[in-house]
């Protein structure tokens, strides 16, 4: 996302916390920042993307936080995937010193990031909005706005219960197909034009079949991610089965280590199940 900014044109200040992303060779003409607080400074647009409520707090309000060197009228684009009740207090506690936040949670993966492709799903301020959507536009194709701060944090949940689904779904597809004997290329090349056809079908069924599973996204973040939407959905009175059981194989593919590839990975959970139902 920071290489396809630099590239189309923008001056930009770049800090990550292990320090290593600031040296990719696609980010010269750059500068590297020892601190958010440092990348804050004179900036009139902070965006940030890390990986959970924790990491937002820290850049933001950290012992060398970026809100310390704010200034009156910038705006804090944020595309992590935090719950909405974090999203809304990052936000009040900037507007007291003039500051405008706005919700941006992505979606599109890995390629979609390189891309410049990915779906940014907006809460906030529509006037800061606009000044920050040329931005948006060299980062994602498709740019939403659904009202107050928080909400860009609730269809994100949504997006994830979705993906949730039609992984796992896919998976349990692919491992009966398998278990059927079936010839399994042929047979996802026929159905992707039907009604099952899907995102998951087209861009994550060759890592299934092959048992290899290059990161898209990461499984350990989408398990995060499906608990926030199960807390979302607590929070409005409704129960979410099917995103409870992913949340659970989920949870049994991280305790088998993992958690650092792509959520394809589901696939495995069949194989678990059916090792660890042998006969000794």
């Amino acid at each position: 996302m920071a290489a396809n900014l630099l590239a189309a044109g923008y001056e930009l200040k770049v800090h990550s916390r292990s320090r290593a992303a600031e040296q990719n060779l696609a980010l010269q003409g750059s500068r590297s920042c020892s601190s958010p607080a440092e990348a804050a400074a004179d900036s009139q647009a902070l965006l940030i993307c890390v990986s959970d409520d924790e990491a937002v707090e820290e850049v933001l309000f950290g012992s060398q936080g970026a809100a310390s060197m704010l200034s009156s009228g910038a705006v804090v684009v944020d595309f992590s995937t935090i719950t909405p009740a974090t999203s809304i207090s990052m936000a009040e506690r900037l507007a007291d010193q003039g500051v405008t936040y706005l919700d941006a949670p992505v979606t599109g993966g890995t390629e979609g990031a390189r891309a410049g492709t990915l779906t940014v799903l907006v809460g906030g301020n529509k006037q800061a909005l606009a000044r920050v959507q040329p931005l948006l536009e060299v980062i994602g194709e498709r740019i939403h706005h659904f009202g107050s701060v928080g909400r860009g944090q609730q269809v994100k949940a949504l997006n994830q219960v979705l993906v949730a689904g039609s992984y796992a779904a896919l998976a349990e597809a692919i491992a009966l197909g398998q278990q059927l004997g079936l010839p399994m290329q042929e047979v996802i090349t026929a159905l992707q034009h039907g009604a099952a056809g899907s995102w998951a079908l087209k861009h994550r069924s060759t890592a299934m079949l092959e048992d290899h599973y290059p990161l898209g996204f990461k499984l350990a973040l989408h398990h995060k991610d499906l608990g926030i939407a199960l807390e979302t959905a607590e929070r409005a009175g409704l129960q979410l089965p099917i995103t409870s059981q992913v949340k659970s194989m989920e949870a049994n593919l991280i305790e088998h280590g993992h958690s650092e590839e792509d959520v394809s990975v589901l696939r495995r959970w069949f194989d678990q199940q059916q090792a660890e139902s042998q006969p000794f």
